[in-house]
């Protein structure tokens, strides 16, 4: 744990905080209509990581029948490479970790070398690539995979 950050479910009134760190973190943001949708959905799991009443960083996931995929991750600059990426989905993985399902996928960037290495230490391994899959420059998605309890 992080000390003075504090975890808690992400709700409709946080979409102003949210949207902040998103247009900070992320060339082509998320709209504020994507993120409403994803926390009032009941199959999605939205964590948001608080100093005070600061938005300090998210994770956004979503069930699809036996699996999660991580759909989005944000730290905020001055939060960056602290462990709060980290802690956030350690937070996920305890709190889905007994649901019957599979594991967890997710999209990254190939170039965000950063975020794979910290995605591999949690687990995750590339199973697969997206051709051109982000719109902002064509860039292709590494597809990553991490089993419920990886061995």
């Amino acid at each position: 744990m992080i000390e003075g950050i504090e975890l808690r479910r992400l709700r409709l009134a946080d979409i102003g905080l949210i949207e902040q760190v998103e247009r900070r973190a992320y060339p082509t943001p998320w709209s504020r209509t994507m993120f409403a949708g994803e926390i009032a959905k009941p199959t999605s799991r939205c964590f948001g990581a608080f100093d005070v009443d600061r938005l300090a960083g998210y994770v956004i996931v979503s069930r699809y029948v036996d699996q999660w995929h991580v759909m989005n991750v944000a730290v905020d600059e001055p939060y960056r490479r602290r462990g709060l990426a980290e802690m956030l989905l350690g937070d996920l993985f305890v709190a889905t970790r007994l649901d019957g399902t599979r594991g967890y996928t997710l999209e990254v960037r190939v170039s965000n070398h950063g975020a794979i290495r910290l995605y591999e230490r949690l687990g995750f391994v590339p199973t697969g690539t997206r051709r051109m899959y982000y719109t902002d420059n064509r860039e292709d998605a590494l597809i990553m995979w991490r089993d419920t309890e990886p061995s």
